[in-house]
């Protein structure tokens, strides 16, 4: 048996006979929601919507990422595009803006590098960055998001909706 195996299974155990013994009182490491919130710092208080909050023993989802401010809101065709030769220039891998593709990622000719949005009707909180351009023919309404293999991008299609231009 391998040693990841066999870690994974004393780990199992001791866990499982320390719940059972009830060797810990883990009572004292929780706090209650008002606890909690008293000893948040003001910066992050101020920045998120439900920092923390705790019921009975069970700790519920944070929000991860600070409120950002929507500057804009403009109507959109969204098209997906993956990296192949023939969507792309010869350097199917590097962005426009020089950095390498990866999720998140959109092309757009209006919007300068670097800016944040969110598609809200499509992919609710998720923030993309304009890191790419397109070909001048497809104007300035028009957003490109970046998709790992050429079926997945296919399969997006077309899609009128709008996009949130977020603060920086």
């Amino acid at each position: 048996m391998n040693s990841r195996k066999k870690l994974f299974r004393y780990t199992l155990l001791l866990a499982t006979i320390i719940g059972f013994a009830g060797i810990f009182d883990c009572s004292q490491l929780f706090l209650s929601e008002t606890e909690a919130k008293e000893d948040l710092p003001e910066l992050v208080k101020e920045n998120f919507e439900s920092p923390i909050v705790i019921q009975d023993n069970s700790i519920l989802p944070v929000s991860p990422m600070p409120k950002q401010k929507v500057v804009r809101t403009i109507r959109v065709i969204t098209t997906a595009y993956s990296s192949t030769v023939w969507q792309t220039d010869d350097t199917p891998f590097i962005t426009a803006a020089g950095t390498s593709v990866r999720d998140g990622i959109v092309a757009n000719n209006l919007l300068p590098f670097g800016t944040k949005i969110r598609l809200p009707e499509i992919y609710g909180d998720k923030v993309f960055i304009v890191e790419d351009r397109m070909h001048s023919r497809k104007g300035y309404y028009h957003i490109d998001i970046w998709c790992d293999s050429y079926i997945e991008a296919k399969d997006y299609g077309a899609k009128r909706t709008y996009i949130e231009i977020l603060e920086n």
